[in-house]
């Protein structure tokens, strides 16, 4: 995690556009405190899971893997569930594969389609993780459950309208 500043930087940014009468403050300070939110909480999450030999998305792909039915998925699937590119999804699994965690198996009736398979040691490594996430409440320490639930229900309609689902 980077380190802590004397001043929040997003209010002395808010007081430098304002100076500078340029447009959007309000919009400027959202977008900004969601990314500075966002850049900490990846810090915690990543440190909580780093002695699992895990980032949050490797571990985003074991808990996926153990949340199916039969502990497997097609790697398409897999990339569509957590919406990130083909080359990503390889990459993990690359990596989860080679620390024993999935391994990769022919998808046995559709020959073009490769499935991940997840191993009981990523089964463990999953509940583990998810465990130590509990502890630091996913990064979200400092927020009450009312605040949680007001930062989701805030966001539903944003994403949608962004397309983020129907």
């Amino acid at each position: 995690m980077s380190r802590s500043v004397a001043h929040d930087p997003v209010a002395m940014a808010v007081g430098n556009w304002r100076r500078s009468e340029w447009n959007a403050v309000d919009a400027m300070a959202a977008a900004t405190s969601i990314t500075r939110v966002h850049q900490v909480m990846t810090a915690r999450i990543d440190a909580a899971l780093k002695p699992l030999g895990l980032n949050f998305s490797r571990f985003e792909v074991l808990a996926l893997l153990s949340f199916s039915r039969e502990g497997q998925l097609p790697m398409g699937k897999i990339g569509d569930r957590l919406q990130v590119n083909a080359a990503s999804v390889t990459n993990t699994i690359g990596r989860l594969e080679a620390d024993g965690l999935v391994e990769r198996v022919a998808h046995p009736t559709d020959g073009r389609a490769t499935l991940a398979r997840i191993r009981s040691a990523g089964r463990r490594a999953a509940k583990i993780g998810a465990a130590a996430l509990a502890d630091i409440g996913f990064g979200l320490e400092g927020l009450d459950p009312v605040d949680m639930g007001s930062v989701t229900e805030a966001f539903v309609g944003y994403r949608q309208h962004n397309g983020d689902f129907d």
